[in-house]
């Protein structure tokens, strides 16, 4: 994009601004175009032009008629426009200020600034982090340093399920901005394939928070950032992991069709690579089971379940599974199987599976109990067991209030829904209190037309 490289830079007081620093981490370009307009007189035929991008499509933006997810046009974005990659979630562009000089120019002198008043945002949190890392990022990357990368990584995984992602989210993205950072075409092989299964893992990390969050677009974009990183190194089992992750956001989504084409693809991607272990397929065609449950075909979800378990039945200890699918386990095989079962409304066959699944799971994955006690509780209203169904469902609800994860309070909502017809039933009114003290309402009401 020749015209960018002689762009002026934005005025600091736009890109220091409360609402232009949320529309970016928002990545909402609606909001962002409408304040460039705003703020610095930038129209949208100059965003076009800046953007290699068409005047009606920046116009379908501004009217919220359409949304950019494909990095690449992000990318373009933050180039065009001088948007500082780290508002964008992205590294650092070429483009930007030395540290040293941006750092002289993001510190007025105190002069400038009234006593008794706040000085304006000179180095807002995500701006700070950014110069560490790209500081950091100047150093050689050595086996040890992918080592201690990877440990991070599972230190996310247990956090994300003992606590949520949601607060994890802007150490993943500084993390992410880091590695893509160190990624560097001049290193040998073993250590720039490490760099971009690193920052794979990292890109589809955060896509999953988002996705826990029930921020779909944010997801689909980080998702999408994760195939391309995985692809540069035809990493195919881990491709498949993340069209996995984008089949069950497909679900949630009331998208089923989708959801079977994403996991079909994901199959695809383990056919093609050798490292597909036994747990990796049987977690994909479990995934497979879920989209069937979800179209309602009763036998190719019952055929997908029992390939899920022939499969799984072929583990054998020191098999090379990867990190990531380590999570896979037998009670997570059962839990996953009462699951399909219920989204069948085969409640007799799921629920005796999902109880034993509850029981034997991890006490500290507090997503996960809150989780599978509310799928418990649905399968059990399902056979007409109101009173044990309200009593799962409030201890779900210690679990559910320990852990950020609107997903979980969606289908604790969407449960309280189904009790309408027993609403004033002595445990349907106990529930709903419990409820209520627990997990207020927050200004938003569930679509009752989405699906599990």
């Amino acid at each position: 994009m020749p015209e960018s490289r002689h762009t002026k830079e934005l005025p600091a007081s736009l890109l220091t601004d409360p609402e232009m620093i949320d529309a970016c981490r928002e990545r909402d370009f609606a909001r962002v175009f409408r304040l460039l307009k705003a703020h610095a007189g930038i129209y949208p035929s100059m965003i076009a032009r800046r953007c290699e991008l068409t005047p009606s499509r920046v116009g379908e933006v501004v009217a919220g008629r359409r949304q950019l997810l494909h990095m690449d046009v992000i990318e373009r974005i933050a180039d065009g426009l001088r948007i500082p990659g780290h508002m964008l979630g992205l590294a650092r562009r070429e483009w930007e200020a030395p540290l040293a000089r941006a750092a002289v120019e993001r510190e007025p002198s105190e002069s400038v600034h009234p006593p008794g008043r706040l000085k304006p945002l000179a180095a807002l949190p995500g701006v700070e982090v950014d110069s560490v890392l790209a500081l950091a990022a100047g150093t050689r990357p050595s086996p040890s340093t992918l080592q201690a990368l990877q440990s991070s990584i599972e230190d996310y995984w247990r956090r994300d399920d003992e606590h949520g992602g949601e607060t994890l989210r802007p150490a993943v993205v500084g993390q992410l901005r880091y590695v893509e950072g160190l990624l560097n075409s001049g290193r040998p092989a073993p250590m720039q394939n490490g760099l971009y299964g690193i920052a794979a893992e990292l890109a589809r990390l955060t896509g999953w928070t988002y996705f826990d969050a029930r921020q779909y677009q944010q997801a689909r974009a980080y998702f999408s950032e994760a195939l391309r990183l995985a692809r540069e190194i035809d990493d195919h089992p881990f491709m498949a992991n993340v069209l996995a992750c984008m089949s069950l956001q497909a679900t949630y989504q009331d998208r089923p069709a989708d959801a079977l084409a994403l996991v079909s693809a994901a199959q695809d991607q383990a056919r093609a690579a050798s490292g597909a272990t036994p747990r990796v397929r049987a977690m994909l065609a479990m995934r497979e089971a879920f989209a069937h449950a979800a179209l309602g075909d009763r036998k190719a979800t019952h055929e997908a379940i029992s390939e899920a378990h022939r499969r799984f039945e072929r583990i054998r200890e020191g098999d090379p599974d990867p990190a990531w699918v380590a999570y896979f386990d037998e009670p997570k095989l059962i839990v996953d199987t009462g699951i399909a079962y219920g989204r069948l409304g085969e409640a007799a066959l799921a629920e005796p599976l999902i109880a034993a699944a509850l029981e034997r799971g991890d006490p500290a994955n507090q997503r996960g109990r809150a989780f599978h006690a509310v799928w418990l509780a649905r399968t059990q209203l399902q056979r007409g067991k109101l009173d044990q169904a309200c009593h799962t469902a409030t201890e779900a609800l210690a679990p559910a209030a320990a852990v950020s994860s609107e997903r979980v309070i969606w289908h604790l909502r969407e449960f309280h829904e189904q009790l309408a017809p027993s609403r004033e039933v002595p445990a349907a009114v106990a529930f709903a209190a419990r409820l209520r003290a627990v997990l207020p309402l927050r200004g938003q009401r569930t679509p009752s037309s989405m699906r599990t």
